[in-house]
């Protein structure tokens, strides 16, 4: 696995999500590229942010979605481990040296500009909107990833 060809994927990992994670991870590795999550390796030894943080560092992009926000009904507080690990992955863009500095993300919700009413400082970023349907994320992943590698031929979306 190198550096440029790994995406780390940070997503929801509910059961509910299931059909959009494998979508995401079958529109990656379709398109030549590696996919990286947290459940890569079951290490009850690794802290997981620590994982995450050296996932982050071994990927070049990542694909982040923040449709998993709302409160939770026991705790009556939202989960925000996704705008969090979106906020290590930028950072580690912007206050990286060499490689990181070539770090390039997409960031998906359910809808364009649902983000904008928990994580407003993003805003400006190209937020795109998966509206729960696997075919639409899988094209937005396809053209993302064909920008980033344009020597690469790429099927398009509706062929993966």
């Amino acid at each position: 696995m190198g550096y440029h060809q790994n995406v780390f994927i940070n997503c929801p990992f509910d059961g509910e999500y299931v059909p959009l994670f494998r979508a995401l991870v079958f529109a990656v590795q379709f398109c030549g590229f590696v996919p990286r999550s947290a459940l890569e390796l079951d290490d009850g030894s690794e802290v997981r942010i620590g994982k995450i943080v050296r996932i982050i560092a071994e990927s070049q992009f990542g694909v982040h979605d923040l449709s998993r926000t709302e409160l939770d009904t026991a705790s009556q507080l939202p989960r925000f481990n996704m705008p969090l690990e979106l906020g290590l992955f930028l950072g580690a863009k912007f206050y990286g040296a060499g490689l990181h500095q070539e770090k390039a993300a997409i960031i998906f919700d359910r809808d364009r500009y649902r983000y904008q009413a928990f994580c407003s400082d993003i805003a400006g970023q190209d937020i795109r909107a998966h509206n729960g349907a696997e075919a639409a994320l899988i094209r937005a992943v396809r053209d993302a990833l064909a920008t980033w590698h344009a020597e690469r031929f790429m099927p398009g979306g509706s062929a993966i």
